[in-house]
């Protein structure tokens, strides 16, 4: 464990003191077969550090940006931030929020999965947080209830899963044990895990009294890495708003949401009213907005400010950025369709992605390209219109 402020910064902005574990303040010292790990220092936006033999990934870098930009709004507007980083690895994402975010406190504690005890002891040593970062591996969801008992009202949880084979449809008995979600193979399944980590912590938000509004939801196929940076407030989701059920028709291609109230009656208009075997349900999760598009404006403002959002920088955060504030326009709905389908319904190749963004719109429909997947769209338009527009492109 490892307790960073400002003071413990010396004349080296990159010197990180730790300090004993309580529970055993003199630990022995290492005998001759325990080597130090070996070094390896690498370098991330300016920021000099060695990664030594902990987990690291390059990749990564993305995430960590996003969770910087939103502990240094959380400051400008509070005048304080106070970071726990549960599952810190080597320590950069800690050192990011200290030295780029000005954290004024940082709790950084090891991710070894063999310290669970210790992350949850932390968690429950009567302290509260106005940002807590859990960077979980797989579909890890016991920290949940602890990381929310530890967090100021109107705090910051970056919540985090690295379990795609779940999100994917593969494994629903463990997506249902994890996050309360029966999922099952969706064309959008990324978009799903998401929904799926969504809904799982607002279903433990509301067990404790609380309610939880997402601020920006990142998903990157390195991993691959689902992350998600939630508000959290006192109150429950009225009415379980946002919370409950999707299908996707394999025979037409079109999806749709279900409140609980509607369960007994799902079904999609190409099967007249009836129950057909082509609908995929999946649920309950998160239907609501991925983004807050007011605060993604305000992230990429402060990148902007801060450099961070040129060609030449070492991620293209104000890309994703940008293309996250497309993604919140109210009209679109959840999931994605990749034209990659629209080409295969169709029978022929698959259109130029700005092309038939551009024919959506002429015909008045919402449409965004997605983050989550390079050649597929977000859209109000049904599978059968794009499947005509697509068809009237290829003649042009």
């Amino acid at each position: 464990m490892i307790l960073l402020s400002a003071k413990t910064l010396s004349s080296s902005p990159f010197l990180l003191r730790s300090s004993p574990h309580p529970q055993n303040p003199n630990p022995k010292p290492l005998s001759a077969s325990q080597a130090l790990p070996k070094s390896e220092y690498r370098t991330e936006r300016g920021l000099t550090f060695d990664s030594g033999d902990s987990f690291f990934r390059h990749e990564s870098a993305t995430g960590r940006d996003l969770g910087v930009l939103a502990a240094s709004l959380y400051k400008k507007s509070k005048g304080s931030v106070r970071v726990l980083d549960a599952m810190c690895g080597c320590g950069i994402r800690s050192l990011r929020y200290l030295v780029e975010a000005e954290a004024d406190f940082v709790l950084a504690n090891d991710a070894n999965e063999n310290y669970g005890r210790t992350i949850l002891e932390n968690l429950s040593q009567g302290d509260f947080y106005d940002l807590i970062d859990v960077d979980s591996f797989g579909s890890e969801s016991s920290f949940l209830r602890s990381a929310y008992n530890a967090l100021k009202l109107d705090g910051l949880f970056y919540v985090t899963s690295t379990d795609g084979y779940t999100s994917g449809g593969h494994r629903p008995h463990h997506s249902l044990a994890s996050y309360g979600a029966f999922v099952r193979p969706m064309p959008y399944s990324n978009e799903v895990g998401l929904r799926m980590l969504i809904g799982g912590a607002l279903r433990e938000a509301s067990v404790l009294g609380y309610r939880i509004t997402p601020l920006f939801s990142y998903y990157s196929y390195h991993g691959p890495v689902f992350r998600v940076m939630l508000r959290m407030n006192r109150g429950k989701l009225p009415e379980n708003r946002n919370y409950g059920f999707i299908s996707y028709c394999t025979k037409c291609g079109n999806s749709q949401a279900f409140s609980w109230n509607e369960l007994g009656r799902i079904s999609c208009p190409c099967s007249d009213a009836k129950v057909s075997s082509s609908l995929v349900v999946s649920g309950p999760l998160w239907i609501g907005p991925l983004h807050n598009a007011s605060y993604l404006t305000e992230m990429l403002n402060l990148a902007e400010q801060w450099g961070w959002t040129g060609n030449d920088t070492e991620t293209h955060l104000g890309k994703l950025l940008k293309q996250m504030i497309d993604e919140s326009d109210p009209k679109l709905p959840f999931g994605y369709i990749k034209l990659d389908e629209v080409a295969s319904r169709a029978k022929i190749n698959s259109p130029p992605l700005r092309t038939m963004m551009s024919a959506l719109n002429k015909e008045g429909y919402a449409v965004s390209r997605s983050h989550i997947a390079s050649n597929a769209i977000k859209t109000n338009c049904p599978m059968a219109v794009c499947i005509r527009i697509a068809k009237e492109l290829q003649q042009c």
